[in-house]
């Protein structure tokens, strides 16, 4: 009666509990299980759980987290008095697949005074919320591309690894997890080792830095390396993450060679070459050759823009120029007039071209002196004007020919030709006889001045300057006229 009385007023006391209680007898009869144990097992009644062992071994399908199924269920060892505690297992219901719960469970095994068992209990608590947070966490820790390792701070053994950890390395999952953090050093060769080991050590944020990690085949991978605290099931650890520089140290060393090659061929062109930023056309670099074209020395250039330097003898050419290469990033051969470093003027040839160089923008500005051959085409067309002052004996043949020669596209029969008053007819056929303007006033009973006034209208008629180019483009319209178009 005692007993009764006993297992009635603990049966009181752990019916209220959070955990789960469920006692057992000898026989493998289940005596008791509280409200809080049926909820873990998504039953109502005690019948439902089973009322014995066997019963609740057809129930209910126990796991390990391991997917091993347990040669003896828990409340089985319960029943042998064993005393265990901190055993985690999954359980589910085979007619209800959709049904699971994850018990953290431990025994409960009282003894009377001669030392048999008088209680036996298995005590549960639901761990599901927990786990199911854990499993998210694994599967977006695995699922992560960017490479991550989970180090435990009790013994700074490795716990996980992903797998975007084990393809940058070469590692195999059991080469690293189970291993301490000295064995496979993710902090090896770091650039401030004693401070991460430091912060390791105090559980604190180990931040950003470059390391260099041992690879299983021998080699080296550089890396940025990153630890920040975490707990895994209540056990404190340190989550390490990675950014792989070897595709940046790659990119880093094609372009430095491409840089190096650049400035190889800039130096030894025998052109005159400008590097120059984008915004503002600051100098940044020149060859040797515009230093021995314009005289001007690196110290002098590099640093100024062109504007600063009085490179450019015409700053309204130099704007436009500048605005072209801005706009449409390429100006093909422009003439332009620059200044060499005595003072004196060159003609040149200028063409530009915007280019990246890291993450800059510049344009690359090539000249050419055309000084020589500018002033030889002077002297010629010179020559042609001084022979054409009297035309008279010359061929047609021949006139189209100089024609040509002083101005190859200045007739295209494109554009319409100017109308001409009788007077200035007049005046244009005379010249083409080789007559000059006192000769013309004479044929024409008209004052010297009035024939000048007329030729002047007349050279702006058709778009000329000098008398010989008057010529020309008489005769490459038909004059001299006959007498009876005069």
């Amino acid at each position: 009666m005692t007993a009764d009385v006993d297992r009635h007023e603990l049966r009181q006391i752990i019916a209220g509990l959070s955990e789960g209680v469920i006692l057992v007898e000898p026989d493998q009869s289940i005596a008791y299980a509280n409200e809080a144990a049926l909820a873990m097992h998504g039953v109502e009644t005690l019948d439902a759980l089973g009322a014995t062992v066997d019963a609740y071994r057809e129930r209910f399908a126990l796991r390990y987290r391991n997917n091993r199924a347990p040669e003896q269920y828990p409340i089985e060892r319960v029943v042998a008095g064993e005393r265990f505690h901190d055993v985690v297992v999954e359980v589910r219901r085979p007619d209800r697949p959709d049904v699971y719960f994850v018990h953290s469970l431990r025994s409960l095994v009282a003894t009377d005074r001669d030392g048999e068992p008088s209680c036996l209990a298995l005590i549960l608590k639901d761990v599901s919320d927990q786990f199911e947070a854990e499993e998210r966490f694994e599967k977006t820790f695995n699922a992560n591309p960017a490479p991550a390792i989970i180090t435990r701070l009790s013994d700074l053994r490795h716990v996980k690894v992903n797998a975007g950890f084990l393809e940058m390395t070469g590692y195999v999952r059991d080469a690293v997890i189970g291993r301490s953090v000295y064995e496979v050093d993710v902090l090896a060769g770091a650039r401030n080792r004693d401070l991460a080991v430091s912060r390791l050590n105090e559980g604190g944020t180990v931040p950003q830095m470059e390391a260099c990690l041992d690879l299983p085949d021998g080699g080296s991978r550089f890396v940025i390396v990153a630890g920040q605290p975490i707990e895994m099931g209540e056990e404190p650890c340190m989550l390490f993450t990675f950014a792989d520089l070897e595709l940046r140290r790659k990119a880093e060393t094609a372009l430095r060679q491409s840089e190096e090659r650049f400035a190889t061929a800039f130096r030894l062109t025998p052109v005159p070459t400008l590097l120059a930023r984008l915004d503002g056309f600051t100098v940044t670099g020149v060859n040797d050759a515009f230093t021995r074209v314009f005289g001007y020395g690196e110290d002098s250039v590099v640093g100024r823009s062109p504007s600063e330097t009085g490179l450019w003898v015409a700053e309204g050419a130099r704007e436009r120029f500048e605005e072209a290469v801005g706009r449409t990033g390429f100006v093909p051969g422009q003439e332009v007039c620059l200044r060499h470093q005595d003072g004196s003027e060159l003609d040149c040839l200028i063409s530009a071209e915007r280019v990246e160089i890291g993450e800059e923008t510049f344009a690359l500005l090539v000249l050419q002196d055309i000084t020589e051959r500018k002033r030889g085409e002077r002297e010629l067309f010179e020559a042609i004007e001084a022979v054409m002052a009297d035309t008279s004996w010359f061929s047609r043949g021949l006139i189209e020919k100089l024609a040509n020669l002083r101005q190859p596209s200045s007739h295209d029969g494109d554009g319409a030709s100017p109308i001409l008053t009788v007077r200035e007819r007049q005046i244009l056929n005379l010249i083409c006889t080789g007559l000059d303007d006192e000769a013309i006033a004479k044929r024409l009973n008209l004052s010297r001045n009035t024939v000048r006034n007329h030729g002047a209208a007349l050279y702006r008629k058709l778009g000329v300057h000098k008398r010989a180019e008057a010529v020309i483009w008489g005769r490459e319209n038909g004059f001299p006229l006959h007498a009876s178009g005069t």
